[in-house]
């Protein structure tokens, strides 16, 4: 096991035991995240699509697990390919791993050609304004880093329309184009009856079709379990790889990834009728002992998760035990009723479990009113973090600066200026 040294220092006098021990003393909460867990969850969903390769989203900071950490246990797996948002978290995920395929799902903005070849990673295109400008990025500096095709099959966000992809076909077939993929993205694949899955796979599947040689991607988490047809050349699991169900009408076949505790900062007793936290909202029935834990929805424990009179709000594991969540969850703290422990179960300076124990990541998500999704990547980064498992030794060195990896990651020389690919549609 082996903890985020940007956050948990070390000391060369104490064991490496008793440094963690020291260092976490002085954090409210901690969050461990399996590693083993991801790479197990990677692997289900790769056998799963077998022949299609199988790649990760590691976008939104790996889905607040950590994206560098993340990519270095998958890519030690086997993934060959990720996919970020931006290109900044792409150059992070680059840091990283020199190796695998990135691409990037927010597209190409003119003048930012640079900065995907300093680090060779690769648009998501998804308007014919965004291909014309990487055209002549690539023409102007003879780049051959490559790009993927976004087409809109029914979201409605981002993508070409069929129409406008239809209209590239030839530009497309006429070969010197450097597109490495075209992908859409399913609007309901975790409905499996849902019609509009068979509606996308069909538009898909003809557009793609006339891509000739170029590689398809189609599939989400949910969409892997749609069956081969949806799977294509490549698959893209983002949440699953993370614990969220990716099959909610049926158990979830992923593991557990992130487990959350929280310290008790104070054990009192209130009587009968006396309120608890913000508004008076939860009166106490009886004579309560509460234990005042230092976690709040400034860590991404949403206030949703409170409790009131009428309504009974999240539960944390103490001591082994559920006990709920009383009165209202604030910005630094959560009241927990102990009343039904045994004495001196829960004592100051224990940790208590929001997260983990069979409280799963989408039980909680049910609490905040939300998804699995901003579940984790809401949780804050006033926890100590802890990454088990993934061939982790030692602790993660921090990312070199921009300038160094920028050096370290330049493009390449111009080469001889390849003939310009046919004009883009008017």
């Amino acid at each position: 096991m082996a903890s985020d040294s940007k956050i948990i220092p070390q000391s060369g006098l104490l064991s490496a035991e008793a440094n963690q021990a020291a260092a976490l003393a002085t954090f409210g909460g901690v969050l461990t995240v399996d590693l083993d867990a991801i790479i197990a969850n990677w692997r289900k969903l790769e056998k799963t699509a077998v022949p299609a390769e199988c790649s990760a989203v590691i976008k939104a900071d790996a889905y607040g697990c950590g994206a560098e950490q993340v990519a270095r246990a998958l890519n030690k797996a086997g993934c060959k390919t990720f996919f970020v948002a931006t290109i900044e978290e792409a150059r992070k995920v680059r840091a990283a791993v020199p190796e695998p395929a990135i691409y990037v799902l927010g597209g190409y903005f003119q003048n930012t050609g640079e900065h995907y070849a300093q680090i060779n990673c690769r648009p998501v295109i998804g308007d014919l304004n965004e291909l014309a400008e990487w055209d002549v990025f690539c023409r102007r500096t003879g780049w051959t880093g490559g790009a993927a095709i976004h087409i809109d099959t029914g979201m409605n966000r981002l993508g070409l329309t069929l129409a406008e992809a239809q209209a590239i076909i030839p530009r497309i077939n006429a070969g010197d184009h450097g597109i490495t993929l075209v992908m859409s993205h399913l609007v309901s694949a975790e409905q499996l009856n849902s019609p509009v899955n068979a509606k996308q796979l069909a538009a898909f599947r003809g557009i793609a079709s006339e891509f000739s040689g170029v590689p398809a991607a189609l599939a989400n988490s949910s969409g892997v379990f749609l069956g081969a047809p949806f799977q294509f050349d490549m698959v893209r699991p983002g949440a699953a790889l993370y614990g969220v169900n990716p099959t909610p009408e049926a158990d979830n076949p992923m593991q557990p990834v992130v487990d959350l505790k929280a310290r008790i900062v104070q054990i009192r007793n209130i009587e009968r009728g006396e309120s608890v936290g913000y508004g008076g909202t939860w009166t106490a029935r009886r004579p309560t002992k509460l234990a005042i834990i230092a976690v709040g929805y400034a860590d991404g424990y949403f206030r949703a998760a409170s409790s009131n009179d009428g309504t009974r709000g999240a539960e944390v594991i103490v001591a082994g035990k559920r006990c709920p969540v009383a009165g209202r969850v604030s910005m630094d703290l959560i009241a927990i009723d102990i009343t039904d422990l045994p004495p001196n179960a829960a004592r100051r300076g224990h940790m208590v479990t929001l997260l983990g124990e069979g409280i799963t990541v989408d039980e909680l998500a049910h609490h905040f009113g939300t998804i699995g999704y901003e579940v984790l990547t809401s949780l804050g980064r006033r926890y100590a973090r802890i990454y088990k498992g993934g061939n982790v030794v030692e602790p993660l060195a921090k990312p070199a600066p921009a300038q160094a990896v920028e050096q370290q990651t330049a493009a390449p020389p111009p080469v001889e200026q390849p003939a310009s690919p046919p004009p883009l549609p008017g």
